[in-house]
């Protein structure tokens, strides 16, 4: 508990990195979804993961 008290009184923040912005989740969905460009290159375009990728469509059905 000291040393994550210590490291938060310089600044730093633990856990997992952030996840895409709401926009560009948007965007990697609408890649998707247009078929045109491969699961592939959508996550190396975004720097995200093929599991992070599919969350993201399931978390946003089409409506």
């Amino acid at each position: 508990m000291i040393g994550l008290s210590a490291a938060r009184s310089r600044g730093r923040l633990g856990g997992r990195p952030q996840t895409l912005n709401a926009d560009k989740q948007q965007l990697a969905i609408q890649l998707y979804e247009a078929k045109k460009t491969s699961v592939k290159k959508i996550c190396e375009m975004l720097e995200i993961s093929k599991p992070t990728l599919y969350a993201y469509i399931r978390a946003n059905p089409k409506q």
